[in-house]
């Protein structure tokens, strides 16, 4: 069965790999991708949580164990991928790799251990995310597109510009944007797609309440957040676009948010 979006033809049981699952944006992606005919994967360090099970009942999504800053675990990660159901044509990175006493550090008093951990967490995982699927999906066959697989990188608006007290998230984001374009570069013309995605947005998702609480939301949570149903629609959109078109980096904010 195949699923043709402005004249590109994919294929609907294509596999869909998201490294890091959360409720946010991974819940949002594992839920489209498999509405769409995916066979969906979700990986996280900890594939127990309860959204990761509920999306397995509802959704079909297959949940693995792997800390994506560990080469070996990442190796095998994919390895239990492709024996499950094949090789995936759409990764996601959606890991944002801070750690919880980096937040606000000036430099001269953030830990370096910190500093250090959130470059593994993010730019280094992302690094080892993105060596993975493209050794795979080189070897897959091109599609009606020419296109053998997509890989999508989530960032952050610290890609774009370093905010005080925020320097080791900034020099993390501004890796991973570094590493993507390198990637683009390199495996753009050989039918890989890679695509960068800074979110310059607090991200609120659906409460069990029906709310879109976010503790960095104001009081207008449906013009200054950003919705991550909607950021998943883009990161399909990402994976249909036509190779004559293909956009590398699609900075995503609210309408109201200021830049």
């Amino acid at each position: 069965m195949t699923h043709t979006d402005r004249g590109v033809e994919t294929t609907m049981q294509d596999a869909a790999l998201i490294v890091g699952g959360g409720p946010g944006i991974s819940s949002s992606c594992a839920r489209l991708f498999a509405k769409n005919g995916m066979r969906v994967c979700v990986a996280a360090r900890n594939p127990e949580k309860a959204v990761l099970e509920a999306l397995e009942k509802t959704h079909g999504v297959r949940r693995y164990a792997c800390d994506a800053s560990q080469p070996a675990a990442v190796a095998q990660l994919f390895s239990n991928v492709v024996g499950d159901v094949g090789t995936p044509r759409l990764v996601v990175h959606n890991i944002d790799g801070r750690v919880a006493g980096i937040f606000g550090k000036k430099v001269i008093e953030a830990d370096p251990d910190m500093a250090l951990e959130t470059l593994r967490n993010s730019a280094f995982s992302a690094f080892l995310v993105g060596q993975q699927a493209a050794r795979l999906m080189l070897g897959n066959e091109p599609d009606a597109n020419g296109a053998r697989g997509t890989i999508i990188f989530t960032n952050a608006s610290a890609a774009l510009k370093g905010f005080p007290s925020s320097g080791a998230f900034a020099m993390a984001c501004h890796a991973k944007s570094g590493l993507a374009q390198s990637m683009a570069r390199e495996l753009m013309p050989q039918g890989i797609h890679i695509a960068n995605v800074p979110i310059d947005a607090a991200i609120g998702w659906t409460q069990e309440d029906g709310t879109r609480a976010h503790r960095l939301a104001g009081t207008t949570i449906d013009d200054n957040m950003a919705h991550p149903d909607h950021i998943a629609k883009t990161y399909l959109q990402l994976h249909r676009q036509h190779r004559s078109t293909w956009a590398f980096e699609v900075v995503l904010r609210p309408w109201v948010e200021k830049w």
